[in-house]
Formats: C-alpha cells, sequence, structure tokens
C-alpha cells in the first residue's frame, strides 16, 4: 500500500471480511480501530432518540464500561453525537471542554479516559448509531486516524443493519429462531421497566424516576442496568434519597 491513509482503509476493510455478521463483526471491526487508528478503546451502540441502547460492539470490557456510562449519566459525546447527526471530538474531557458533561467527564477520565472521539452512524442521513474512540491521553485525532475513524463509521452501518434489519417473518415462522431475542436484548428495556416501578412507587413523572434510577447507579457505582434488576426482583427499594456509595470502577 502507498499511503497511510490507504493502509488503514485497506485494514479496516478487511476486519469486516470474513467475519461473521451482527455482533461479531461489531466486535472486529472495534478491534480493527484500535489496532489501526492508534486508540485505546472503541465502542458501537445502536442509539435512538437520544436514548442509548445496548452497546452492539466493542474492543474489550473497558469500552462496554465506558459505553454503559454514558447511559447511566444520560449525558456524553456518544449521545450529544447522535443528537446532533454530526461528531464530536472531545480531545481532552480533563479540560475546558469536559464541562460540557459535568457528571460524565470526572466518571470518564477517573475510568482512564482522557479523549473521546465520537461518530455517528447513519443511514440516508439519519443517525442509527455511534461509534466512540477512547484514548487514555489527552490530544486531538487527526490525519489518517481522523479519517479512518469516519471510514469505521460508514462501515459500521453493516453490523448496525445486520440487527435492525433481522427478518422477523422468518424469526415468527421458525420458533427456534433468536433473532427476537437478539433484538430485544440490545434494548435496556428493563431500565425503562423499573422506572415505571419508581414512578408508582415515588408518585413521581417518568423523567424523574429515570434520573433517580441513573443518579443511584452512578453514586453506587453501579450501571443503570444492574440497579434496574435489583429494582424488578424488589431487593432495591429507591427512598427520597436516591444516592448511594460511589465505588471505584475498573480502570479502562
Amino acid at each position: 500500500m502507498g499511503s497511510e491513509g490507504d493502509q488503514v482503509r485497506a485494514g479496516l476493510t478487511a476486519t469486516l471480511a470474513g467475519a461473521g455478521r451482527g455482533r461479531v463483526a461489531a466486535d472486529r471491526l472495534c478491534a480493527g480501530c484500535v489496532d489501526l487508528l492508534v486508540v485505546d478503546g472503541a465502542g458501537l451502540s445502536i442509539v435512538s432518540a437520544g436514548a442509548a441502547f445496548r452497546s452492539l460492539g466493542a474492543s474489550g470490557a473497558g469500552a462496554r464500561e465506558f459505553d454503559e456510562l454514558q447511559f447511566t449519566l444520560g449525558e456524553g459525546p456518544g449521545l450529544d453525537a447522535v443528537e446532533s447527526a454530526a461528531p464530536v471530538l472531545a480531545a481532552d474531557l480533563d479540560g475546558p471542554g469536559g464541562k460540557r458533561w459535568p457528571a460524565f467527564a470526572g466518571a470518564a477520565t477517573r475510568l482512564g479516559v482522557r479523549a473521546v472521539f465520537a461518530l455517528p452512524v447513519t443511514v440516508a442521513g439519519f443517525p442509527v448509531g455511534v461509534l466512540c474512540l477512547c484514548r487514555r491521553r489527552p490530544g486531538p485525532l487527526a490525519g489518517a486516524a481522523l479519517r479512518g475513524g469516519f471510514l469505521a463509521a460508514e462501515l459500521a452501518v453493516l453490523p448496525v443493519l445486520d440487527v435492525l434489519g433481522i427478518d422477523m417473518n422468518a424469526a415468527v415462522q421458525d420458533d427456534t429462531s433468536t433473532a427476537w431475542d437478539e433484538l430485544g436484548s440490545l434494548m435496556r428495556s428493563e431500565v425503562y421497566q423499573a422506572a415505571g416501578v419508581l414512578t408508582a412507587q415515588l408518585g413521581v413523572p417518568p423523567a424523574e424516576a429515570l434520573v433517580r434510577l441513573r443518579a443511584h447507579a452512578f453514586a453506587s457505582g453501579m450501571t443503570a442496568s444492574e440497579v434496574a434488576y435489583q429494582i424488578l426482583d424488589h431487593s432495591l427499594h429507591l427512598g427520597d434519597d436516591a444516592a448511594g456509595t460511589e465505588s471505584g470502577r475498573e480502570r479502562f
């Protein structure tokens, strides 16, 4: 290959060649981003109407935890990238730019992430997901790495559409199909179910119930899904004070 950009393009394209489909392809694409784009982690999520769905692919456990952090706090570069349908490039979360996400920036840096580059995944101009590239050190993503990031976001459409385009007619006809389960597992439905329980228990609007759930998750060092499961199995009851004791998180 001639230029560095050509090598990155060839490498990213090769990651999807024969990689399987759906989650398998998403994981491989994220791993390819780490290998080729001078980043430490990458995560691909399906996102809709400003609410993140479960991670579709990730380069590792740290990237999945980072993705969960954005959903738990309800803010972050990934959500903003989808809302604006434009890249959100945060070169230093510990700098002035990080003040855009006061809760997220501090939590992300404690996780070991200093820079985040969120690139929307679009179909016909409509954002259906986001690719988040993370680095432990601050600094911009530039040159061939940035161009490669945009290419990776374009390639990410393929595994995203694999999931969104599951043949549900075949699933109905074949009772052994896992198609419904695969699609349903991507959605954090348990969080919204738990928020409904809190709405009834606390007599608060659904939006406030979701905020309280997320606040308890953040203060307790848990994910929103973990708190939701405890609420749904009645092992956790949130009173007026939804705060808990913060615990450490595994570093990115």
